[in-house]
């Protein structure tokens, strides 16, 4: 998938942005809040109609306006032209269309336009709360599978349905209610797990791979997914769980409890791995993520990479620039505040890429040193010089 041209207006700290891309690297560069991550996540939102942050949609309005607009051309790896316009309104609220119309249900979107972005906020998927991981594996899967994002939608809705339930103190029929509802728990949740499970195995081995390359096969890792339903049915669960829940008003079984594990060296990697460590870690596994997608899908997803130099020394971040640059991946974005450190990778890899410099919210394209006319043009100079 080609992003070939974004448009966005009022998104953030950007008022007016209006921007053709190449088909492989795509670079920003400027000081840290002069807009760079806001144009990533513009990309991000075409793709997922919702922030790659933990924001709101009312919090991605520039200050001062009532809404925002972004609109995306892109050309599928099928040479199949697809324009998508995501816009919000304060007063109105959220509208996705594509090629002209409006979809009914935004999860009808989703997966359209693949995408899978490395950022700093990633490190959350290490330090924080299990909820984090499974919202990252929520999201991939969901991009993929349309069975699974019907059942995981279902899944939260009955949960909330059996929690409020939990909460009434009028018990009369409870108990007939709460039946019929983890009935549908099981149903919806057997399938989360199960696919949630038959991904994170098709990840690990993969993620193992890309770790030992970027770490230049340093330390050993592993990549588990953890789940209650894993050593026991989930009506059993539920069953041995009723009083409990009962006791304290919400649903303490199931897989909205699952956690995705992540070990170096046979230990914890948020306690036992460097931060150096640990963000390898992430990109070794957002790249298996990309190339999963892209085999199921049967189109490269876009590539996101920002703050590529963040707790990445300088080795790691040439071998993932040496990676990506392969056939095997398509369009990519990066952002660094570097713009020196940034081209010089770049030429080393002998990547063609476009730059754009952010300056307070606004982008305005630089001349590439890697752009091929002007290599050319340069090549011709020596030669005219030796004669």
């Amino acid at each position: 998938m080609f992003l070939k041209k974004l448009s966005v207006i009022n998104f953030k700290n950007i008022s007016e942005a209006n921007l053709v891309f190449t088909s492989r690297v795509n670079c920003f560069v400027g000081d840290n809040g002069a807009g760079k991550t806001n144009l990533v996540d513009a990309i991000y939102y075409l793709s997922m109609c919702k922030s790659s942050l933990t924001m709101t949609d009312g919090q991605s309005v520039r200050h001062g306006a009532d809404s925002f607009l972004l609109e995306g051309e892109y050309l599928s790896d099928g040479e199949r032209i697809e324009r998508i316009v995501c816009g919000f309104r304060r007063s109105g609220g959220k509208s996705v269309r594509r090629n002209g119309k409006e979809y009914e249900k935004l999860a009808d979107h989703i997966g359209l336009i693949p995408v899978v972005i490395v950022s700093p906020a990633d490190s959350f998927l290490v330090s924080d709360a299990a909820d984090e991981r499974r919202r990252y594996l929520n999201a991939f899967l969901s991009q993929l599978d349309r069975e699974y994002l019907t059942a995981i939608v279902k899944y939260n809705h009955v949960l909330g349905e059996r929690n409020r339930l939990l909460k009434q103190l009028d018990w009369a029929g409870g108990e007939e209610l709460l039946d019929v509802l983890d009935e549908q728990l099981v149903r919806w949740g057997e399938v989360v797990c199960r696919k949630r499970r038959e991904l994170v195995e098709r990840l690990a081995p993969q993620v193992a791979e890309y770790y030992r390359i970027l770490s230049d096969d340093r330390e050993q890792i592993e990549l588990v997914y953890h789940s209650e339903l894993n050593e026991r049915p989930f009506a059993e669960l539920l069953a041995s769980a009723r009083e409990k829940d009962r006791i304290n008003q919400f649903s303490t079984a199931g897989v909205h409890r699952d956690d995705l594990r992540m070990r170096i060296g046979g230990y914890p990697l948020k306690k036992y791995g460097s931060q150096g460590q640990q963000k390898s870690f992430l990109v070794a596994l957002k790249l298996a993520q990309y190339r999963l997608a892209a085999t199921v899908a049967g189109e490269k997803p876009i590539l996101l990479l920002d703050d590529l130099f963040d707790k990445l020394d300088m080795a790691r971040v040439e071998q993932l620039i040496r990676l990506v640059s392969g056939p095997e991946f398509g369009q990519i974005f990066i952002t660094d505040c570097n713009k020196v450190r940034l081209e010089s990778i770049l030429e080393r890899s002998g990547e063609s890429y476009t730059l754009w410099r952010v300056d307070g919210g606004e982008p305005c394209q630089v001349e590439s040193e890697a752009d091929p006319e002007r290599v050319d043009g340069r090549v011709s100079e020596i030669k005219n010089d030796a004669q």
